[in-house]
């Protein structure tokens, strides 16, 4: 058997080896390492998969994110609605820009943002809400959307990890993650659905002015050389990393069923396990991890397990960012967080990437059955 890996990015390599080593070789060759021919190509590409009027490229997810909100003109002060249970960027560009993070609760089955935590948490300092689409899938956009044009807030979406889902609305129409809200990121690290082979980013609009002014942001706040028209920040796709993302786009649709099989054969060999709970579908989901919870189980024993095993897993995340020492605030109460609580001590998140075979999803499963059963 291969050894088993969190993430396989050489075995995804290995199938687009020759588009991948082009695209880079073409910016070898022309020179232009910043905003060159392949990021404009990039931008357009994803433009098109995504149905969305504009895509900005920058250097990283966590700079789309603060970006965005840049662009939004939010101020010192205002108020940014987001969940407890993400990662740490997602707060923290917040409370870079002198926002007042507004931590709430997650659903206990998707593990998404909490709409009734959202609409309780709006106060007259609200401005945005920032749902993320955690490990794969989208949160509830139709009530976020509602709740924010009730309220008249923007919605800003953290796609990091639902690159290439789609959102269906109750009405029947169908969007892509990341195009629902007034502006979102993404991020392209190289473990992302999407990644190329470092740091890399966007964020997405369908808002002409937005977009103007994004533009500007992420190149120093100059539209023209040496005219500073706004606040900006150094904060480019390289043309290298966008040479890589040209190559795997094509595929991002293959490489995302590819993970929703594998996830199908997890959850088969767990359907009958009581003390796992698989992960819940409340719609299209990538699965950008394949996160379990586990119920009378120590979780931190099963780890120690697996990693004996030679199996590689993920705890996203151990701490509550409501607990972090950096986001304490003394706004918050524990009993408004008793889901991401639990959570913190029930998840696991097995390998998945594109090149998981049958061999190694029989093993991983089996060393997990053997330790929750025993």
């Amino acid at each position: 058997m291969r050894k088993i890996q969190m993430v396989d990015l050489k075995g995804q390599y290995e199938g687009i080896k020759e588009q991948v080593n082009t695209s880079i070789q073409e910016v070898l060759d022309n020179t232009a390492y910043i905003n060159g021919p392949q990021v404009k190509a990039f931008q357009a590409e994803l433009e098109e998969y995504l149905e969305v009027k504009h895509v900005i490229p920058c250097a990283n997810g966590t700079d789309a994110l603060q970006i965005a909100m840049m662009g939004l003109g939010l101020k010192p002060g205002d108020e940014v609605i987001t969940a407890d249970f993400t990662f740490a960027a997602t707060v923290e560009v917040i409370a870079l820009l002198g926002l007042t993070p507004v931590l709430v609760d997650v659903n206990p089955d998707d593990f998404n943002i909490n709409v009734d935590a959202v609409e309780r948490a709006i106060t007259p300092k609200t401005k945005a809400i920032v749902p993320v689409h955690l490990f794969g899938q989208c949160a509830n956009m139709d009530a976020i959307m509602q709740l924010a044009e009730k309220h008249n807030l923007y919605v800003i979406e953290d796609n990091a990890q639902a690159i290439g889902a789609t959102y269906t609305s109750k009405n029947g129409t169908s969007k892509k993650a990341g195009t629902i809200g007034h502006v979102a990121s993404t991020s392209f690290f190289p473990s992302k659905n999407l990644g190329c082979y470092g740091d890399g980013g966007a964020i997405f609009t369908n808002d002409d002015e937005l977009a103007h002014i994004i533009r500007g942001i992420v190149n120093h706040g100059m539209y023209k050389r040496y005219h500073h028209d706004v606040v900006g920040v150094n904060s480019r796709l390289d043309s290298i990393q966008a040479g890589v993302l040209r190559a795997k786009l094509p595929n991002l649709d293959k490489y995302n069923a590819a993970r929703q099989l594998t996830a199908s054969k997890y959850d088969k060999a767990f359907e009958a396990i009581d003390a796992i709970v698989t992960p819940v579908r409340s719609g299209d989901h990538v699965f950008h991890q394949y996160t379990l919870k586990v119920k009378g189980v120590d979780r931190d024993a099963l780890v120690e397990h697996l990693n004996g095993n030679g199996i590689p897993c993920g705890v996203y995340y151990p701490i509550p960012l409501h607990s972090q020492k950096a986001y304490v605030d003394d706004r918050y109460n524990e009993e408004d967080f008793v889901v991401t609580n639990q959570l913190v001590k029930e998840v696991i998140s097995l390998p998945m990437h594109t090149e998981l075979d049958d061999e190694q999803i029989k093993f991983i499963t089996g060393k997990v059955i053997e330790f929750v059963t025993k």
